[in-house]
């Protein structure tokens, strides 16, 4: 944690727009997924899953966090994202790069616990979920590679 820190303190060169490209349609993907399971959530529906894991997952206590679905709270993580990625590319704007980059710690950490709750607390596993927790996982990756390819 100590190296990201410093990571995150160094000036960074010009990242390359086709990176910061890709790094948006991956967050598109991500939000089209949470945008997906939060309208299922208020219509009372279960999306179509080939497991049954998903209907134990979608319903469980832990879909919600104070009355807000979880998909929701993804929902609007993947929107920042999308958008300080997109003020990147049209403006070259740092801090919303870093702000981006700083928040993918944030996901990716919330994807862990959110794949330890299946794993260990409901014992069942919904791939929508996985797979969001999969895009926030290759979100971070990618940002910890941003800061160290393109730091000054």
């Amino acid at each position: 944690m100590i190296h990201l820190k410093y990571l995150l303190k160094r000036p960074l060169l010009a990242v390359p727009n086709k990176v910061v490209v890709v790094l948006f349609i991956i967050a598109i993907l991500g939000f089209s997924d949470a945008s997906f399971l939060t309208i299922e959530h208020y219509q009372n529906r279960i999306p179509p899953c080939t497991t049954a894991g998903c209907e134990t997952v979608l319903t469980s206590q832990y879909a919600t966090v104070f009355g807000v679905p979880v998909a929701l709270l993804g929902m609007i993580y993947y929107l920042i994202i999308s958008l300080g990625l997109f003020a990147h590319i049209e403006g070259k704007h740092e801090p919303s790069l870093r702000a981006v980059l700083l928040m993918t710690v944030c996901g990716f950490i919330m994807s862990i616990w959110f794949v330890g709750v299946q794993a260990f607390l409901i014992h069942s596993y919904c791939l929508y979920c996985l797979g969001s927790a999969t895009i926030s996982t290759v979100l971070f990756g990618s940002s910890v590679y941003v800061l160290k390819r393109y730091r000054a």
